[in-house]
């Protein structure tokens, strides 16, 4: 985080700043202050548009798209307790057991958020673009939140498809809603008209903001996607947008997989785009420690307050890893020890995660594996201290798995397999180079599975690799109208315009 802070130019900071010293309730409202006046230099620009990116902040929440999206996969689970506590009237298990309810609360929630954003970016370009002030940087500030905008439109595509689709602030009409093919094309369009214009390399002024690599990365996503969403194959377009990514020659595998996780993980060179975050500028944002750990692992990172144990690695994806698997440590199971080494024992028991849970609907305090994959600082404590880490929502790991895929759908995997990039992912981690004989339709979502758990994006290569309906822990199979999320009853009640999708 150290680096986000130290440049004077990130539009990010400026508006976090802003945000916390906003106390007096009587202050101006700025959107109904004439442009003319409220935009007097570069610098109120530049404030203005940080608004777009603290959007990004709500993603790792407990009650987000994130969560929504990680529930619903094989990766994490919230099991009611044996004391009566998570089970919240049974949201959880409504997105576990795919039967989500138009009125959960979670999937509203991570609706308002992405849509939220998407009406911010579009807000703010309309502003920069109409105010007479000028600097160097403008066009590129109005490009950077044209593909935020995408951004927030690929996820939106992604877990509900067609969607209400609008893309001018002076428009106050309810938005029509568009099919996912229209939305794919428009934001593939918006990003290659503004790629030009945005930075080429990543550096402390545009920490956190986005730059060539973003844009980039995010077109080989969609393009890797394509086939499953709208029914195209694209997987050679991924590969050149993924060449794109590499030709930067910006972005590097780090020797260490959890550099990329650590407090202070600005330094890592493997992460295309984070969110950043700060104890104190987005409290109450990135709190994973209480959200999956019990109290008694205070001992081990000495922390303050109380845990929520709520979320668990699934039982049975712990069994993916080799013994030998370094990103195995990502999650804590079996004895804990306390800060010097020592074994916990409390009221005579040994204190050991279990990576199985017994009862789903009654899981024992200590049952279920905790994630650790992020650092946890020192005294961390919710809504007091909490975590520094940057959210990492593109590595340049992905980059390289992705083109892997698109190259192995097209039965040329062979034409990678000797990057020695590629192989760092997996020699880092203390295994063997990938081998042809490992790319098989289980081998290759299992591997990236291990590598991204927990960071969002299991859900998405789960349908692609077609097995997002199968049974699995406590979960029923699925049909396939459950790969799309149900619009909100509430946005439903408000536009007249949309359509549900199938339930």
């Amino acid at each position: 985080m150290k680096k986000f802070f130290q440049s004077v130019n990130l539009i990010f900071f400026i508006i976090l700043l802003v945000m916390v010293s906003c106390t007096n309730l009587d202050e101006d409202v700025y959107s109904d202050i004439p442009l003319d006046q409220f935009f007097q230099t570069e610098k109120d620009v530049l404030m203005n548009a940080g608004r777009a990116y603290t959007k990004l902040q709500r993603y790792p929440e407990e009650f987000s798209l994130w969560t929504l999206d990680q529930i619903a996969s094989d990766e994490m689970v919230a099991p009611g307790r044996d004391d009566g506590f998570v089970w919240d009237n049974g949201r959880w298990d409504e997105i576990h057991t795919h039967k989500v309810s138009p009125s959960n609360k979670i999937l509203t929630l991570a609706w308002n958020s992405v849509f939220e954003g998407i009406a911010s970016c579009n807000e703010i370009i309309y502003e920069t673009e109409q105010t007479p002030i000028t600097f160097p940087d403008k066009e590129r500030i109005v490009a950077e939140i044209k593909i935020l905008r995408a951004y927030m439109y690929y996820w939106a595509i992604d877990n509900w498809g067609n969607v209400p689709f609008s893309v001018d602030f002076t428009d106050k009409n309810l938005p029509q809603q568009k099919d996912r093919k229209y939305v794919f094309d428009y934001i593939e369009k918006d990003i290659l008209d503004n790629l030009d214009k945005l930075k080429d390399k990543p550096g402390p002024a545009f920490y956190g903001r986005v730059t060539q690599g973003v844009a980039y990365t995010l077109l080989a996503k969609m393009y890797l996607n394509a086939k499953e969403w709208i029914g195209e194959d694209q997987f050679q377009k991924a590969i050149d947008a993924c060449d794109k990514v590499i030709a930067l020659n910006s972005y590097h595998i780090e020797n260490d997989y959890f550099t990329n996780f650590k407090v202070h993980n600005e330094l890592s060179v493997e992460n295309i785009f984070v969110i950043p975050m700060h104890s104190v500028y987005t409290k109450d944002r990135f709190y994973w420690y209480t959200l999956t750990l019990n109290d008694a692992s205070r001992a081990t990172f000495n922390f303050n307050g109380q845990m929520w144990d709520e979320f668990i690695l699934e039982p049975g994806f712990l069994d993916k890893y080799a013994d030998n698997d370094l990103r195995k440590k990502s999650f804590l199971y079996g004895q804990q020890k306390d800060k010097s080494g020592k074994d916990i024992i409390i009221d005579g028991e040994p204190f050991i995660y279990t990576p199985t849970v017994a009862n789903y609907m009654s899981r024992k305090k200590w049952e279920g594996a905790r994630c650790a994959k992020y650092e946890y600082q020192d005294g961390l404590e919710y809504y007091v201290t909490d975590m520094e880490n940057d959210f990492v929502l593109f590595r340049y790991a992905d980059v390289l798995y992705t083109k892997l895929e698109a190259l192995w759908r097209m039965n040329r995997a062979g034409e990678m397999l000797n990057n020695p990039e590629l192989q760092k992912i997996r020699t880092r981690a203390g295994l063997a180079p990938l081998q042809i004989s490992d790319l098989t339709n289980t081998g290759f979502l299992d591997e990236m599975g291990r590598e991204f758990a927990w960071e969002g994006r299991r859900r998405q290569d789960m349908i692609r690799f077609g097995v997002w309906g199968n049974q699995g822990w406590n979960k029923p199979t699925s049909g396939t109208n459950i790969k799309l999320f149900p619009i909100p009853q509430s946005v439903l009640s408000t536009n007249s315009n949309l359509v549900q999708n199938p339930l």
